[in-house]
């Protein structure tokens, strides 16, 4: 089955029905054929990962707090050398044209008009030039390895040169397993939906031999090692993040080979089926590396509220994934620029009524372990399911 290209029709306004950010969530339903819906909202395997990342939220309560002084208050944070006014980052996604025929660049347009940071993906669907040009200085790239160093190493040169701030390397992804809901909803890329960034590069991944698995010997050949992330940081005076991180022995390894920091993610639930969620990793890491590594997190936030409980269980700040791309397939730069006022505004809130003037003020005495009754957060638009709790 092919997918249809997604609407063009342009969003001068804002769309009716939007009173908090999740809403974009639910208007994503009628923005984008079925097809399309299903691939960006479903995981990998069974989707088992995909809803522990949201059920895990459900796990923390929030303790209210009185009396405190607040008229200070603000949400800003520093990560490395960067400078923000809040701890909402938006996360590499590829192929966003799929859902807006601007993509990326409608992205970036919003963490400019935001003052958010923009995580530019390896595969997005305009260059990496064209995606920094548009956004503010704040804005970081996300680095896959290519089967060839060389390929890698013009990826690296071409973001320094771009005025890219950091690097975010992904490495929980050496192989993508399928999505079971986007193959059975017919979901194809379509032949014109390239990634920019890598046109005219050696890409060919290696195949097995007759006698060799197609995992082991094929797809995993050449797959990146601890020499691999040496080599990189070698090249490069950018500081380097690693995104993929949910074991505390990996973190601690990256602790001491020098990165500037983690992402505890498995990436959207879209790397190993059967990971724990993200939320349950965060703690762990966090006390491995101490206080001084920057940790970000990345796993399905849905709501202010949500920021709060990853900040308090040990997040500098955060990556937003499914939400920015269900804002641009409803209504483009406008629809992702609303989305973040929101989800900062749901933050400073649920801080103003837990009694944080800071971020630093989060902590896990702001929490109490304890289920809570879970709002449903569908977005699985499979139809039978669609009242199922997902990432």
């Amino acid at each position: 089955m092919s997918v249809q290209p997604p609407p063009t029709v342009s969003h001068p306004t804002l769309p009716a029905g939007v009173f908090c950010a999740q809403d974009y969530e639910t208007l994503a339903r009628d923005a984008l054929p079925a097809p399309t819906l299903a691939y960006i909202a479903g995981g990998a395997g069974r989707d088992i990962t995909l809803r522990a990342n949201r059920q895990a939220f459900a796990q923390w309560s929030i303790w209210p707090r009185l009396l405190r002084q607040l008229d200070a208050g603000h949400t800003r944070i520093k990560l490395g050398e960067t400078r923000l006014e809040h701890p909402l980052l938006l996360a590499p996604v590829a192929y966003q044209a799929l859902v807006h025929p601007r993509g990326e660049i409608d992205t970036a347009r919003a963490a400019e008009a935001t003052e958010s940071c923009i995580v530019a993906s390896t595969l997005s669907n305009h260059r990496l030039e064209d995606i920094a040009a548009a956004a503010g200085p704040a804005r970081w790239f996300q680095l896959y390895f290519q089967p060839k160093r060389e390929a890698t190493l013009a990826l690296l040169r071409r973001a320094e040169q771009a005025g890219y701030g950091a690097l975010v390397v992904t490495l929980d992804t050496p192989i993508q397993p399928a999505s079971l809901r986007a193959l059975r909803a017919g979901f194809r890329l379509p032949p014109d939906c390239v990634a920019a960034n890598l046109v005219g590069a050696d890409a060919a991944a290696p195949v097995a031999t007759a006698s060799g698995s197609r995992i082991f010997q094929g797809l995993m050949h050449g797959a990146p090692d601890w020499a691999s992330l040496e080599w990189l940081c070698a090249q490069t005076q950018l500081p380097v993040w690693v995104k993929g991180v949910l074991h505390p022995d990996d973190a601690a390894q990256l602790a001491q080979r020098g990165v500037a920091g983690l992402v505890v993610s498995n990436h959207g639930g879209r790397s190993l089926d059967g990971a724990p969620a993200s939320l349950h990793a965060l703690p762990a890491i966090r006390a491995c590396v101490g206080s001084t590594l920057g940790v970000l997190f990345d796993g399905g936030i849905r709501s202010g509220e949500d920021v709060f409980k990853a900040i308090a269980l040990g997040a500098d700040a955060v990556l937003i994934g499914r939400l920015q791309v269900y804002a641009l397939a409803v209504a483009g730069a406008l629809g992702v620029a609303h989305m973040l006022k929101l989800l900062r505004e749901e933050l400073e809130a649920c801080m103003a009524l837990a009694g944080c003037a800071t971020l630093a003020d989060i902590g896990l005495a702001s929490l109490l372990a304890a289920p809570v009754a879970a709002t449903p957060h569908s977005n699985d638009f499979s139809g039978e399911a669609r009242d199922a709790d997902l990432d």
